[in-house]
């Protein structure tokens, strides 16, 4: 998924000529920190709102102040992972997304990337989720989608997370199936250690709320 299909254009933009006090109301009413500012279509930059209240004077334009913008932004072309990684790095609240001549196209808030993050992760398809650790040096995507497909299920989505102490990965993969006892027993057969698994369709949802805090967790919500 890239940035072009989830972006919006409805994100009010700012000019050098705004004042800050308009500034501050308008983050208010979209409930965000961050705006971009935009003159003639060119992207020029971010303002937070911890910038704003460093201004002295509310009503001259914050042209008129020497502000240190950030130019955090994703080219249109850009996948979701990058617009992921600029939120966690920067504490954005929003992020703008710009053509290959830096000209603004528009910006993806956190709730368009929270639900497009879903989306792809397959998080509202029923199923079970395993997680199995492995050996960096042992790690194949293609013998842990066989094991799954033997048992007549398919990996909807897998992502990996590296043990900062070692050389191991836990593997996520979420199936297309609920009973997923034969799974856990053809992974067990190979010698692989799941370290947990949740195939239980009536706590389903609930297991979305708490995948969903954790994501708010991670990008410092």
């Amino acid at each position: 998924m890239k940035a072009k299909d989830i972006m919006t254009d409805n994100i009010t933009t700012l000019k050098t000529s705004d004042n800050a006090k308009s500034a501050l109301s308008i983050m208010e009413e979209l409930k965000v920190s961050h705006l971009p500012i935009v003159n003639n279509e060119v992207f020029l930059g971010l303002i937070s709102e911890n910038d704003i209240l460093d201004i002295n004077d509310m009503k001259a334009p914050i042209g008129n102040h020497h502000l240190s913008l950030s130019k955090p932004n994703v080219l249109f072309s850009n996948q979701i992972f990058d617009v992921v990684r600029l939120v966690a790095e920067h504490s954005l609240t929003l992020v703008p997304v710009v053509d290959d001549k830096n000209n603004y196209l528009g910006c993806i808030t956190l709730e368009r990337l929270t639900k497009s993050f879903a989306k792809i992760s397959s998080v509202g398809q029923p199923g079970g989720i395993i997680v199995v650790e492995v050996n960096a040096h042992d790690y194949s995507l293609s013998q842990i989608s066989q094991i799954v497909e033997s048992n007549d299920a398919k990996v909807l989505c897998s992502y990996l997370s590296a043990h900062e102490d070692s050389n191991k990965f836990d593997v996520t993969i979420k199936v297309n199936k609920i009973d997923i006892s034969g799974i856990i027993q053809t992974f067990n057969r190979y010698d692989y250690i799941i370290k947990w698994y949740f195939s239980e369709e009536s706590r389903y949802d609930d297991l979305l709320d708490s995948r969903y805090q954790s994501l708010m967790k991670y990008l410092d919500i």
